[in-house]
């Protein structure tokens, strides 16, 4: 959660260095843009950023993922993490 919405929801993230990386399809689109900001993991490989806007309130580079994995962390391509800003609950806490 961010700014009182829901970014994503899912029973099914994968967790790395203690990151959530939610599945692509469990993402809400429409607060996320796409960043041109490019890091490098040295085991992960190039991670790609979301800014997050939520009724205005933007935040850079956010959210990352992994487009194209090294084969040690193919289990997160595409899957999208997030900074600090953004609120992890538990699972089926925001459902009803």
């Amino acid at each position: 959660m961010f700014n009182g919405v829901v970014l994503a929801d899912s029973d099914k993230t994968k967790v790395v260095e203690g990151n959530h990386y939610f599945p692509p399809e469990s993402i809400n689109r429409a607060y996320f843009a796409e960043s041109p900001t490019r890091t490098l993991c040295y085991w992960k490989g190039m991670a790609s950023y979301y800014t997050i806007d939520v009724d205005g309130v933007r935040v850079p580079d956010s959210a990352w993922y992994y487009p194209k994995p090294s084969p040690l962390a193919k289990k997160i391509k595409n899957h999208v993490a997030f900074g600090g800003v953004v609120e992890i609950a538990p699972a089926g806490r925001l459902r009803a």
